[in-house]
C-alpha cells in the first residue's frame, strides 16, 4: 500500500453522513426538475427522463470523482488524513432561474419542447462556459460587486418564485402538507433533533413520502426504470441549434453563472476557513467543465460547490461520500430510478425544499452583508418580481388570445390599448416589462448603486450608472433582444444619472455633505 492510500481511505464511516447529505439534497433538486419540466411544462418522458436526467446525473458524476481526486492530492501533499472533499452538486439557486427564468419563457414563447430543451442546453454550455472564466475574473467581480447586490438579488428570485410557490403547493394539499410544513420547520428553524441526532427535516422528507403512500397521494411505479444511455452526439447537435434561440436570455444566464461560480469561490473559502486549502481557481474550472459535459449530454442545470463543507468535515467524512455519490446519481440517472422517485414523491415534498431553501438564501443574503447595506439587499430584490409579474399576467391575458409583441423600443410587451386597459383595471403592468428585461442585472446595478451610495461613493455610483447606459445601449437590459439601441431612453437616464452622481461628488466636503452618523434606518 502506497502512502498516499494510507493518508485518505476511499470510504470510512464519516461519509457515510455525507453520503446523506449529496444524495437526499441532489433527488430533492432532480425532482423539482421534472415536476417542473413534465409537471409543469408537459415535456415528454423522452426529453426528460432519456435526455436530461442522465445529462444532468453525467454532470455530477465528474464532478463528484474530481473533487474526491483534489481532496486525496492535497491530503497527499500536506501528509493529512482529515481531509474533506468539497461537497458539490446542482446549484438550487441557479437551478430555479434556468427553470423558470429562461426555460419557463422560451418553452411558452416556441411552444415546442424539442426547440425548447435545445436552446435550454445551449443555455447550460453558456453557463458553463462562464463558470469556466470565472477562474479567471471571478475574484476581481467579487472584489467590485457588493456582496448586497448580488445576494440580493438572488434573494429576490427565491423568494419571489421559490418560496410563493412552496407555500401555495403546501396549501394546494393541506392534508399532506401542512404537517410536512409544520415537522421541516420545525428542524430548520428551531434547530430541534430527534434521538441519534436524527434531523426533522429529514423525517419531514420521509416521514411525509410513506404518509402520502399510505393515504394514496403517491404510488409506487416501476414502469418507467430502463436504461437511458446519454447520446453526447444528439446533444451536441441540438447545442448547437440552440445558440441562436438562446442570444436573447443571456441577460438572464450571464449574471446568474456570475452567481454560480461566486458561490463556488465563497464556498471554496469556508473550505479553507475549515482547514482545507483547496484552489478557488481549480474549483472554478472543475464546475465549469462539469457542467459543460452535463449540457453536452443533454443536461439543462449548472453543477457548483455547495455549502456544507465544515459540516462534513466536523463529522469525519473524507472523499467516499463524493465519489460514491457521484457513480450512484449517475447510475440513477441511467437506469430511470427518478422515475420511480417522481411518481412516489409527493408535491408537498419539493414544496417544503423550495420554501426552506428560498429562506436560507433570503436569510443568508442579510447575515452575510453589513447591516448598513441592508438597503441594497432590498432594493435589489425589487426586478425579479417584475419577471414573475409578467410571466403571471402574460399567461392570463394569453387566454383571451391576447399575445405580446416587439414594441419600437425593444421591450415586449402590450400595445398601447392593453396596457391602458389593464392599468384601468387596476393591474400592475406600468413598467413591467421594462424591468423583466434583464431583472437579474438591473437588480445587481440597483443595489450596488445603492451600496455606494450608503458608503458615500458617488464616483463610483456614477461609474455603475455609466455601465447601465452600456448595457442599455445593447440590449443587455430593458430589451427583448441583444443589438443596438442609440435611443434607448433607458440608456438616456442612466447616462443622466452618471453625469449627476459626477457633479455631486465633485462637491463633496465643499458644498455637499452628509454628517458621518447618519444612519437611514
Amino acid at each position: 500500500m502506497t502512502k498516499s492510500e494510507k493518508i485518505l481511505p476511499l470510504f470510512n464511516k464519516g461519509d457515510i453522513g455525507g453520503l446523506t447529505y449529496i444524495l437526499t439534497n441532489n433527488i430533492v433538486n432532480y425532482i423539482i426538475v421534472i415536476a417542473t419540466l413534465s409537471g409543469v411544462l408537459g415535456w415528454p418522458d423522452e426529453i426528460v427522463y432519456g435526455r436530461v436526467i442522465p445529462g444532468m446525473s453525467m454532470g455530477l458524476l465528474f464532478s463528484g470523482l474530481y473533487y474526491a481526486y483534489m481532496a486525496r492530492k492535497l491530503a497527499k501533499k500536506e501528509g493529512r488524513t482529515d481531509v474533506t472533499a468539497l461537497p458539490s452538486g446542482v446549484s438550487t439557486p441557479a437551478m430555479f432561474v434556468i427553470l423558470f427564468g429562461v426555460i419557463m419563457p422560451l418553452h411558452y414563447g416556441l411552444n415546442d419542447p424539442e426547440l425548447a430543451w435545445s436552446a435550454a442546453v445551449a443555455a447550460c454550455f453558456i453557463g458553463g462556459s462562464i463558470e469556466f472564466l470565472g477562474g479567471f475574473i471571478g475574484p476581481w467581480l467579487k472584489r467590485e460587486i457588493p456582496r448586497a447586490a448580488l445576494l440580493g438579488t438572488v434573494a429576490g428570485i427565491g423568494f419571489i418564485w421559490m418560496a410563493t410557490q412552496g407555500v401555495f403547493d403546501l396549501f394546494s394539499d393541506p392534508v399532506v402538507g401542512l404537517p410536512v410544513l409544520l415537522v421541516g420547520m420545525i428542524g430548520v428553524f428551531g434547530g430541534y433533533m430527534f434521538p441519534k441526532r436524527i434531523p426533522p427535516f429529514v423525517v419531514a422528507i420521509l416521514g411525509g413520502i410513506l404518509y402520502a403512500l399510505l393515504i394514496g397521494r403517491t404510488h409506487v411505479d416501476f414502469s418507467g426504470i430502463g436504461f437511458f444511455i446519454p447520446n453526447p452526439a444528439n446533444s451536441i447537435q441540438a447545442l448547437i441549434n440552440g445558440f441562436a434561440i438562446v442570444i436573447p436570455y443571456l441577460t438572464i444566464i450571464i449574471p446568474v453563472e456570475i452567481y454560480n461560480f461566486i458561490e463556488t469561490m465563497d464556498n471554496v473559502e469556508a473550505a479553507q476557513a475549515a482547514g482545507d486549502n483547496y484552489s478557488v481557481r481549480e474549483a472554478q474550472f472543475a464546475d465549469g467543465v462539469c457542467t459543460m459535459i452535463s449540457a453536452a449530454c443533454g443536461g439543462v442545470v449548472p453543477n457548483t460547490v455547495w455549502l456544507g463543507h465544515a459540516g462534513l468535515k466536523k463529522a469525519g467524512a473524507n472523499i467516499g461520500f463524493s465519489w460514491v455519490g457521484g457513480i450512484l446519481l449517475a447510475l440513477a440517472g441511467v437506469f430511470g430510478l427518478f422515475t420511480f422517485f417522481s411518481a412516489l414523491v409527493p408535491p408537498a415534498i419539493a414544496a417544503i425544499t423550495y420554501l426552506w431553501c428560498s429562506i436560507v438564501m433570503l436569510s443568508q443574503a442579510f447575515r452575510a452583508c453589513d447591516r448598513r447595506h441592508y438597503a441594497g439587499i432590498g432594493i435589489a430584490m425589487v426586478p425579479p418580481i417584475a419577471d414573475f409579474l409578467f410571466t403571471q399576467i402574460t399567461g392570463a391575458v394569453g387566454l383571451a388570445d391576447v399575445w405580446t409583441e416587439t414594441l419600437p423600443s425593444g421591450l415586449v410587451g402590450y400595445g398601447t390599448e392593453i396596457t391602458q386597459s389593464l392599468a384601468a383595471s387596476g393591474v400592475m403592468w406600468n413598467g413591467v416589462p421594462a424591468v423583466k428585461s434583464g431583472a437579474i442585472i438591473i437588480g445587481i446595478i440597483l443595489g450596488t448603486l445603492t451600496v455606494f451610495i450608503i458608503d458615500r461613493r458617488l464616483d463610483k455610483a456614477g461609474y455603475i450608472s455609466l455601465a447601465g447606459a452600456v448595457l442599455s445601449f445593447f440590449g443587455f437590459i430593458h430589451s427583448a433582444a441583444l443589438g443596438i439601441f442609440p435611443e434607448s431612453p433607458f440608456m438616456i437616464g442612466y447616462l443622466t444619472m452618471a453625469v449627476t452622481c459626477f457633479i455631486l461628488h465633485s462637491g463633496r466636503d465643499k458644498w455637499f455633505d452628509a454628517p458621518d452618523d447618519f444612519d437611514y434606518v
